[in-house]
């Protein structure tokens, strides 16, 4: 006991350095021991104290070893060294100096040992006195470095040992370490028990390697001076190790999943650990580069990509067979909240926004992933087929699909616009399909509303449409058919609707503009004004109670109402430039049309009023966007 009090005394005393004074005492000069001293400073071990050679406390060098002062015990072979190969004087016994040469080069293969121990056990610190041991290691490395370096400017014959080389040394030593630990991973996770060998050893060493390099920022880093870079070191060993595992793996014929496996530790999961924040503001990332040359890479990237896409054509396929197979089968498509409603889209969409989005990530590269959905418009052009034949077979529960289908188109228009995942060409070719998947089921749940509606549109623009009941019947009939035409979700709905209001209103337009009523005079002019002006508030509020929007539709029949009404030649000229400003595709026959219903206006008076149109509309043919009168066809 009071032999390890004497030695923790010494310690506490900066006995680091005590290995020099025993260089007093062996008679090497005071110049000499205060050059030691200063090499003690600068690897932080404090200055000599000199009290120690007086108390006779210095530790012996075994003593240093045992308790792991690896620095102290580098020290004192140092200074040993220094007595041993510095100014021998012809006094000293030859004899008695080479068996001090053979003990100190004993003691300093014992050093090695144990420094080489330490170095080995960097992975497995559990106590501070473990973490000091290394420390003090890794100081005793740079210390032999620079002693190396001393004697490299000596013009004398160094020691047998020198130079020592440890730095080298421990590098060997990291090198090797790091491949055992990969080569050897700590057991695999019960996750891991179904997966193919190949894929568990990339999984076994890849968590190895995320846990290792965990632990040197957070505790090897802390026994290493900054200058060392150890972070860096040990990136770059379990880099090109795991790099020269996985070259040999993908030399191997591998099946689909053990490719996309091995890809994705590549491209996606390795990057992703060097990314962990604590990790990437230690670790240089950039400067490791790629796990896998381009040329094993490469081939790697096609045959996954190409895969997905294989998989992702599979997979929609299989919604719409199922669809199909609904259809065949003579069911309606359920109902969500009122609203029928299919699978299509949203499946088809979860699919495609999977496979993309997850070979972005594992490719990192945006375009290729994107060719991933280069087959996609076969598959909306078989969609549209489906459709076609749904139209085509009119069956009982043809309009049930098709309200169903409408909102399937929406969906995929929505997400082929919002998402960036398919390249240019697809995305407008998939939009042009949409668009006429959309226009064929328009058209084929309105045709048959029209048909009914047929014989009150003969009313319009007769004598019997100035009676107030003509266009109360036509009202009635489309309140009814409006009903029929519920079923779809709320903003097809909304859409369908609207646009019978515009083709209603286009046809009210156009019987209108065949001329058959004959406005004589102002009160026969007043009288249409006045129904005219009716319908449009009437028509206006049967469509907006049913969730139409289309309110610019109102203000046409209010403008052309307005126009039966005016007298004077100027204020009708200004109410038609007025119409044509708002609405470009307003042509001259068009307001021939119109004009010609007004019996008391002269050939003359509408020339001038045809004129006025076609100046202002030369003038600023862009004032209006919205196009009704090219769908009035007249005569």
């Amino acid at each position: 006991m009071a032999a390890e009090r004497a030695f923790k005394s010494a310690i506490r005393l900066k006995a680091g350095s005590a290995g020099f004074p025993s260089a007093c005492r062996s008679g090497t000069d005071s110049k000499h021991c205060v050059r030691t001293q200063g090499l003690q400073q600068r690897h932080g071990t404090g200055g000599t104290n000199h009290r120690l050679c007086d108390a006779g406390l210095t530790p012996t060098f075994e003593e240093y070893l045992e308790r792991q002062y690896l620095f102290e015990a580098t020290q004192q072979l140092i200074e040993r060294e220094k007595h041993l190969f510095g100014e021998i004087t012809k006094a000293d016994a030859i004899k008695a100096h080479e068996e001090a040469v053979e003990k100190l080069n004993a003691d300093h293969k014992a050093l090695e040992e144990r420094i080489e121990q330490m170095v080995q056990q960097s992975f497995s610190l559990s106590s501070e006195e473990e973490v000091s041991a290394l420390t003090s290691a890794v100081k005793a490395i740079n210390l032999e470095e620079e002693q190396d370096q001393l004697w490299r400017q000596r013009c004398r014959t160094p020691p047998a040992w020198r130079p020592k080389k440890w730095k080298k040394h421990h590098d060997k030593v990291l090198h090797e370490l790091v491949y055992s630990r990969l080569e050897n991973p700590s057991s695999p996770t019960g996750g891991q028990v179904n997966q193919s060998p190949i894929r568990a050893d990339v999984q076994s060493m890849g968590r190895q390697l995320k846990e290792d390099l965990q632990w040197v920022v957070e505790e090897v880093k802390n026994c290493y001076p900054p200058e060392m870079d150890i972070c860096n070191f040990y990136a770059r060993q379990y880099h090109q190790t795991f790099s020269a595992r996985l070259k040999k793996i993908a030399d191997f014929v591998l099946d689909d999943k053990d490719r996309s496996f091995l890809l994705r530790w590549v491209k996606e999961f390795y990057p992703g650990i060097l990314e962990k924040p604590e990790l990437a503001s230690n670790i240089n990332t950039e400067a490791l580069g790629n796990l896998l040359p381009d040329e094993l890479l490469k081939p790697l990237e096609e045959q996954y990509l190409s895969k997905q896409q294989s998989d992702l054509m599979i997979y929609i396929g299989r919604v719409l067979d199922e669809a199909k197979k609904e259809w065949d089968q003579g069911k309606e498509p359920r109902r969500d909240d009122g609203c029928y409603a299919s699978p299509v889209a949203y499946d088809v969409i979860q699919f495609i926004n999977g496979i993309v989005t997850s070979a972005h990530i594992t490719v990192r590269d945006r375009h290729k992933a994107q060719e991933i959905t280069s087959n996609l418009t076969d598959f909306m052009q078989r969609y549209q087929k489906f459709h076609k034949d749904i139209i085509r077979q009119n069956k009982r529960h043809s309009k049930a699909f098709i309200k169903a289908n409408l909102s399937c188109v929406e969906q995929f228009r929505d997400f082929l616009v919002k998402h960036d995942l398919f390249p240019e060409d697809v995305q407008e070719n998939c939009l042009q399909v949409l668009t006429e998947m959309k226009q064929s089921a328009l058209t084929y749940l309105l045709t048959p509303v029209h048909k009914s509606l047929k014989p009150h549109y003969q009313k319009v623009g007769t004598s019997d449409w100035l009676k107030k009941n003509t266009f109360e019947k036509l009202l009635n009939s489309t309140e009814d058919e409006l009903q029929e035409l519920q079923g779809s979700s709320q903003s097809c709905h909304q859409e369908l609707i609207g646009r019978l209001q515009q083709e209603m209103t286009v046809e009210y337009v156009r019987r209108l503009l065949k001329g058959e009523v004959k406005l004589k005079d102002k009160d026969r002019q007043q009288k249409a004004y006045m129904t005219v002006k009716e319908n449009a508030e009437r028509l206006h509020e049967l469509f907006a109670r049913m969730g139409s929007t289309q309110d610019w539709l109102k203000e046409i029949l209010t403008n052309i109402a307005e126009v039966l009404k005016l007298q004077d030649i100027p204020a009708i000229q200004m109410q038609i430039v007025s119409l044509g400003s708002a609405y470009p595709d307003l042509s001259e026959k068009h307001v021939s049309a119109l004009l010609k219903l007004k019996r008391n206006l002269s050939k003359a008076d509408r020339k001038i009023v045809k004129t006025t149109l076609s100046d202002t509309l030369k003038e600023s043919r862009a004032a209006g966007t919205r196009k009704f009168f090219s769908k009035v066809k007249v005569r």
